[in-house]
């Protein structure tokens, strides 16, 4: 037999051409038991390998390729928890002290992080072949020497054959020095792709990365495509001299015995005053705060709070509560507005907390879509806060909290687009500029063409489809879609710990100052049981408070959005009308055209109006049934009488992301975790991939129900077109709240939202001069810029007007 333990993808940047999945899948139709991803200075992509692996049933095996100072690079691999453990610290080290990107180690740097580690000598790439090279044969053994004085016992000397002549006089070198240090060999294929398909793909990446075109890439490119994965049994034909080293290869799979499943994660411990337990003082602060937030404290908040508490004490998540309580009591103190939303939305204690604002009892949320004990995983929740530095304070005050290693923004995987793809593979192939632009425009609007479209297609942007250039454009096009670009930072997405976060994923610098990144993005650290808090900027959130601060100065009102009365009718009136301009998710031209055939008439046809001009329902054609069944021209019915319980608030039509979540459980049998999977699918980036496998099980689960034709049909459009984007209605009622707070500020506060809407620009749909007349047609006087009256801000003067800010002045 024969385990690879020498392969990189494409979550080295560049340096691989296939992604974690393909990697897993060909060594499993290979017959390996194992597979080991080293990508270069990072676990970019071990999440997603480990997962992909676990389904198709071979060991995940984790590693990293080391960056030295001299430029050589160097594979460790972990065999336990401490190692990988010193594994991440080590890369977090070299990442942190360096600009991004850039990071390098020092060889003796090695020494401190060994424990728990195996070492491989990297190949041509590692510090035996520099060191040959450098100063022969004595300071290849010099080399050698300290590595085995290091990693005692955990040292392979790494052979690598692609056919190549100096690569196998460096073999010869390695027999000797194992014969003289009596170290022993390893076979690995240094892998960088899955199959020899792959081998034009990694030629395009070389280039993209060095900066050159194809024709001038000569020695940069791989001179053959043995850089793939090869079955054991050839292995064994090229390594028949040495069938040790292949042998060493099994056996040292089986001495890494870490999985990512043994991270080890620990959320933070909130300390509770001496005395108390997490869960006690959690139930004490979210007592307090109900009697604040219910009017009367009734027993139906009374028993849902009980419920909750109950199930957060046994599931031991008081602690979560406690931290995120925490951040938005620091944003209370420093004045900052702050609203929790998404699936927090549906929890009666985050509302208590005054994490929320909206009360999910009178909105009868479901709080299963927040927490249950069936999805076996920590909720989420999501705090909007005023953009810039305020949103920035609080961010830092994490940091500061938790500490400079407990605290870290997420990654976001920035991946190859069609306009993007067609511009590299372009450049790489060496086409002239306007005609890359040309094409890149062009496909962009291709997304996933299939093969019997293409052909037309490449016609009309000027590609002859039987051109060999032209086939290979298209193919390498498609090939580079989806595969990483580099690592960014979530909008929003934090991440602590116990203990020091990296000791569990690797962190690096942010291109923003001050900021730190781990090396997951939030779908890796969801299925690594990592817990995220969303801090998110919103535009609004920024008008709103200066809304509320210029409100309380001029005229001494205190406004709590959390208490607006929900029946105003002069709000209604102004939504009716399509009277938005300026408001929060309803100012929109298409939104406009909804509401006059809506008629919101009370907070909950609000949530509607927010969630139904999405493309989700846009395309799944649910927005015209909608409106004819609420003006009673059409007759309310439902695809399948099972499915009345679950549409009977939506007049029988799906809106919100967790109804289709309950038509998948009610017909297709999903259990929860299914139903997890989908609602995943249902928010990824590219989620109409994965809708395509889970329409596979829908159908199955549909038709074992007796559910077929045309009934299946539309169900299946209900769900797959919200794939492309639809809204949980937690989030929709978060968003809705604060629409009409913009409503209720601009009926009974004009001046004051006027003056906030300008002083944050840009922002929304419509220009300053947009929203200048719209306030002098609502009679909102609006004074122009005086340089002995005017602050830099627009402010109100003593009779209401506006005065507009020298911030408006071109050029000052």
């Amino acid at each position: 037999g024969y385990v690879e333990l020498d392969c990189r993808s494409a979550f080295r940047f560049l340096e691989g051409a296939s992604l974690p999945e393909e990697l897993a899948a060909e060594a499993a139709r290979l017959g390996y038991s194992a597979l080991a991803l080293v990508d270069t200075n990072g676990v970019y992509g071990a999440p997603r390998f480990y997962k992909a692996c676990r389904e198709v049933g071979i060991r995940p095996l984790v590693g990293a390729r080391i960056v030295l100072e001299d430029g050589s690079r160097i594979p460790l691999l972990v065999s336990s928890r401490r190692g990988y453990q010193n594994l991440c610290r080590l890369i977090t080290r070299l990442q942190l002290r360096s600009p991004k990107g850039e990071g390098k180690a020092r060889l003796d740097e090695l020494e401190k992080f060994a424990e728990g580690l195996v070492c491989l000598t990297g190949g041509e790439e590692g510090p035996l072949w520099a060191g040959l090279r450098r100063g022969g044969w004595e300071e290849m053994l010099r080399v050698a020497d300290r590595l085995s004085a290091w990693f005692d016992g955990r040292l392979y000397l790494q052979m690598q054959r692609h056919l190549q002549r100096e690569q196998e006089w460096f073999n010869h070198a390695l027999v000797a020095l194992a014969g003289r240090r009596r170290l022993p060999l390893l076979a690995t294929g240094g892998v960088r792709y899955a199959t020899s398909k792959r081998r034009r793909l990694q030629d395009v990446l070389t280039c993209i990365r060095h900066k050159t075109p194809l024709a001038r890439a000569g020695r940069l490119l791989g001179r053959n495509a043995r850089r793939r994965l090869l079955s054991p049994e050839r292995m064994a034909q090229l390594f028949a001299d040495q069938p040790r080293a292949l042998r060493n290869s099994v056996q040292l799979a089986g001495r890494l015995e870490f999985t990512l499943e043994n991270l080890g994660y620990r959320f933070p411990r909130y300390p509770v005053p001496a005395g108390e337990s997490a869960i006690g003082y959690l139930r004490q602060i979210t007592l307090e705060g109900a009697r604040h937030r219910y009017r009367p404290f009734h027993r139906a908040a009374r028993r849902q709070i009980a419920r909750e508490l109950d199930l957060i004490e046994k599931l031991d998540l008081a602690g979560y509560f406690l931290i995120v309580w925490d951040m938005v009591q620091f944003c209370r103190r420093e004045d900052i507005l702050a609203q929790g939303r998404g699936s927090a939305a549906n929890s009666a204690v985050c509302y208590s907390l005054g994490i929320t604002a909206v009360d999910p009892v009178g909105m009868d949320l479901l709080f299963e879509r927040f927490l249950s004990e069936e999805r076996g995983e920590w909720p989420d929740i999501d705090i909007d806060l005023p953009s810039g530095d305020r949103r920035e304070r609080v961010i830092q005050y994490v940091y500061q909290r938790y500490g400079k290693l407990g605290a870290a923004m997420t990654a976001n995987v920035i991946t190859y687009r069609s306009r993007s793809a067609a511009r590299e593979v372009g450049k790489a192939m060496g086409l002239e500029p306007e005609r890359i632009d040309r094409l890149s425009k062009m496909m962009s609007a291709w997304g996933t063409t299939s093969d019997e479209v293409l052909p037309e297609r490449m016609r009309q942007a000027g590609l002859d489809p039987e051109d060999p250039f032209s086939l290979q454009f298209t193919t390498l096009w498609r090939q580079i879609q989806d595969l990483p670009r580099h690592l960014g930072q979530h909008s929003g997405g934090m991440v602590i710990a116990q203990g020091g976060l990296e000791q569990v994923v690797p962190l690096e610098n942010a291109s923003m100052a001050d900021r730190r990144v781990v090396q997951w993005d939030k779908e890796d650290c969801a299925d690594l049981g990592i817990i995220k808090v969303d801090l998110l900027g919103l535009g609004m959130m920024s008008a709103l408070q200066d809304s509320l601060t210029l409100i309380r100065d001029s005229c001494g009102d205190e406004v709590d959005l959390a208490h607006l009365p929900q029946d105003d009718p002069r709000v209604y009136d102004l939504l009716q009308k399509a009277d938005t301009v300026g408001l929060f998710q309803v100012e929109s031209r298409a939104q406009m055209a909804t509401l006059p055939r809506l008629k919101p008439k009370c907070f909950y046809d609000l949530v509607v109006e927010v969630a139904i001009i999405r493309p989700g329902p846009i395309v799944g054609q649910m927005v015209h049934p909608y409106l004819r069944r609420r003006d009673g021209s059409e007759e309310v019915a439902y695809p399948h009488p099972s499915l009345e319980p679950i549409l009977k608030r939506t007049l029988g039509v799906p809106i919100f992301q967790e109804q289709l979540l309950k038509i998948a459980m009610t017909v297709a049998d999903f259990t929860g975790g299914e139903a997890e999977e989908l609602r995943r699918a249902l928010g990824f980036k590219r989620s109409a991939e994965r809708m395509e496998k889970i329409e596979v099980k829908l159908r199955r689960g549909m038709k074992n129900n007796g559910i077929t034709g045309e009934t299946a049909d539309t169900i299946v459009r209900y769900i797959t077109s919200f794939a492309l984007y639809g809204f949980p209605e937690s989030h929709s009622a978060s968003f809705a709240l604060l629409a009409y707070a913009s409503a209720y500020l601009k009926v009974h506060y004009p001046a004051a939202f006027y003056a906030s809407l300008l002083n944050n620009q840009p922002m929304g749909f419509y220009s300053p001069a947009t929203l200048v007349k719209d306030a002098q047609h609502r009679g909102q006087r609006v004074r122009p810029i005086d340089v002995s009256v005017s602050d830099w801000l627009c402010t109100i003067e003593q009779d209401g007007a506006i005065r507009l800010g020298l911030r408006y002045v071109h050029g000052l």
